[in-house]
């Protein structure tokens, strides 16, 4: 059993490493038709359309969902429908990458020429150099690896592991070549966790929330009934509009550590005069993060400098903020 166990994991580890010699490789392909392709396709009013077949086909596909995330319109194609009636996917302005390890497949060697006929500039995101597909193309993507991470060197495993890299490298180079900003990546994933760190800002939350507000003069009492009533364990000190500072659950607790009668004392004796503080407009994101820095569980919110509200833990949490 113990043999099986040692067999398994020595297998799981061989698998790895030969994908990520396969991958460090690449490096050494990235050369001037590489370049030439972010340029194409960067200038290019078209859209990209990316073939393949076969496991390529699969490949294909989530370098098209990759190129739509970050900026570059892309639609995917598969080679053995488009030359039964689906090249007219194809337009005028369109660039098509063809994906495939061989570059030989019969449904390569058919549908090559029916794409040069059109005009259309052809990148080979190909495994073979030598091959009908390189050859033809205008410009050559080397996906080459030493061999298949497969025991018996023929189930596509490093060459297609290669093939998604590759394709990351180029719509990675076409996000900067088009100067693709977060805001923009922001628009293309509006839904989910990932677009609320993109888009959702501080005010959106804390406008939700109730403005727990004391002045400075106010009683002890009155602030413990502020701090209750409001559910978010702490209130602002406010005078005059301006904020002047913050009492917390723990500023309460410290107090009664502190002091054998608190009938005297006044919300200005145990605020914060330096409460953490963060811009209404600022990402809901950057309020997380400044929560596990101070190792705090709310921030107060201004806008324009003005007490707006607080913002909790629990409402970062709540929104997928982590």
């Amino acid at each position: 059993m113990n043999k099986s166990i040692d067999k398994i994991i020595a297998l799981a580890k061989s698998t790895l490493i030969i994908e990520a010699d396969s991958i460090r490789n690449l490096q050494n392909y990235v050369n001037n038709d590489f370049v030439e392709t972010v340029k194409i396709i960067g200038e290019s009013k078209g859209r990209v359309v990316i073939t393949g077949i076969g496991k390529s086909a699969i490949i294909a596909q989530k370098i098209v969902a990759t190129m739509n995330s970050t900026g570059t319109p892309a639609i995917f194609m598969h080679a053995a429908d488009a030359i039964h009636g689906d090249l007219g996917t194809i337009q005028q302005d369109d660039v098509v990458i063809c994906i495939s390890k061989s570059g030989n497949t019969p449904e390569i060697k058919v549908l090559v020429p029916l794409l040069k006929h059109g005009g259309n500039k052809l990148i080979a995101l190909v495994g073979n150099t030598d091959s009908y597909l390189a050859i033809q193309a205008d410009h050559i993507l080397n996906c080459s690896v030493e061999k298949e991470a497969c025991p018996n060197n023929l189930a596509p495993t490093s060459s297609t592991t290669a093939q998604v890299a590759m394709g990351d490298a180029l719509a990675v180079c076409l996000l900067d070549y088009k100067g693709f900003s977060s805001k923009d990546f922001a628009k293309y994933h509006p839904g989910g966790a990932l677009g609320k760190k993109l888009y959702l800002k501080v005010g959106d939350i804390s406008g939700q929330n109730q403005k727990p507000t004391v002045t400075p003069d106010a009683t002890i009492k009155s602030v413990i009934l502020e701090i209750s009533s409001k559910r978010l364990g702490a209130t602002a000190v406010v005078e005059n509009d301006n904020l002047v500072g913050v009492i917390t659950d723990g500023d309460l607790r410290r107090m009664l550590e502190k002091s054998d009668s608190v009938a005297s004392l006044k919300a200005s004796d145990i605020m914060n005069r330096t409460p953490k503080q963060i811009d209404a407009d600022e990402l809901a994101v950057n309020a997380m993060q400044l929560l596990e820095k101070y190792n705090i569980t709310q921030l107060i919110v201004t806008d324009k400098g003005k007490y707006h509200g607080f913002v909790h833990l629990h409402d970062l949490l709540k929104e997928g903020i982590i």
